[in-house]
């Protein structure tokens, strides 16, 4: 029965391969629209990473995972404040996936040189999960990175409200109090926001613009709002400082809010082999009893 199913599981996969082949899927009026716009895209705000052996080998397949529709915009957003290319994730991806594909095999060719072979069913559907496995590890790891990220991003962005509301009190611009509070602050959050106002001055537009823009490209909201309210500052004459006070408390209390969150989970997660332990030794107590029982009658 496994055969016929791992059998009938290829026959499928190749047909429907051989059927976009012959009929590509007709693409999206976004990607229409992207061709038809001779604009160059923005250069992303944050720095990127550079690829590893992972990527190198993994790069023949990138073209194939983009006609996909791969990444996810979400999953781009991710990659974005990480710092990791999209070309370098799906090569990742690739790489990790053929591997998974032919560890099983190896180890089944390596059991049965020791004289233990292993029916190929079970070394193809290993192969298979295994293989599965390596193509979202790559997207699971990017998800945790980028909320850890993105943590980190707020706390600092908390920080940085602060000390502009102490630089606007003393007198300074609204420009002056953006560049001056973000000189202040040490880490990679701070480096990107440095970078963003760099970016700001040598194209000669509005810092808050390149923060909205930063705000996007890292899926920070409250960086983009941020940017609307200097920018209130900035063209209208608006009173921020009550302003940028509020949203530093808010953002505090949000991260107080998610720590706390975060403790009663690993809270949880740790009674989790406590509660095991404990019913595996009521069996380990019980079972001789019950065993006795069931033995008289």
């Amino acid at each position: 029965m496994i055969t016929a199913l791992v059998i009938g599981v290829g026959f499928g996969l190749g047909i429907w391969a051989i059927f976009v082949w012959a009929v590509p899927p007709r693409p999206g009026l976004a990607s229409l629209l992207r061709q038809l716009d001779n604009t160059p895209a923005p250069p992303p705000i944050t720095p990127q990473e550079r690829p590893g052996w992972a990527a190198t080998l993994g790069k023949p397949f990138v073209r194939l995972l983009t006609a996909l529709g791969l990444p996810s915009p979400s999953l781009r957003r991710d990659l974005a404040i990480t710092g990791k290319p999209v070309p370098s994730h799906l090569a990742d991806k690739a790489a990790l996936a053929i591997a998974g594909l032919l560890l099983p095999t190896l180890v089944s060719i390596a059991v049965a040189l020791l004289g233990m072979p292993l029916a190929w069913e079970a070394s193809l559907i290993a192969s298979l999960l295994v293989a599965f496995m390596g193509f979202l590890l790559p997207d699971i790891t990017v998800r945790r990175d980028a909320a850890r990220r993105r943590a980190d991003f707020r706390l600092a962005l908390s920080a940085y409200l602060n000390l502009i509301r102490v630089t606007l009190a003393g007198g300074a611009g609204v420009e002056g109090a953006l560049t001056d509070a973000a000189t202040v602050g040490r880490g990679r959050s701070f480096n990107q926001i440095r970078r963003a106002l760099t970016i700001a001055k040598v194209t000669r537009v509005t810092p808050w613009a390149t923060l909205r823009a930063l705000g996007d490209e890292l899926d920070v909201r409250e960086l983009a709002e941020l940017s609307s309210s200097v920018s209130l500052a900035g063209t209208e004459g608006a009173r921020v400082r009550a302003s940028l006070q509020a949203k530093a408390s808010a953002l505090r209390t949000r991260e107080l809010t998610d720590a706390e969150g975060d403790a009663q989970a690993a809270t949880e997660r740790m009674s989790l082999p406590v509660i095991v332990l404990f019913i595996g030794f009521l069996l380990f107590i019980g079972y001789p009893a019950v065993a006795a029982v069931l033995g008289g009658f």
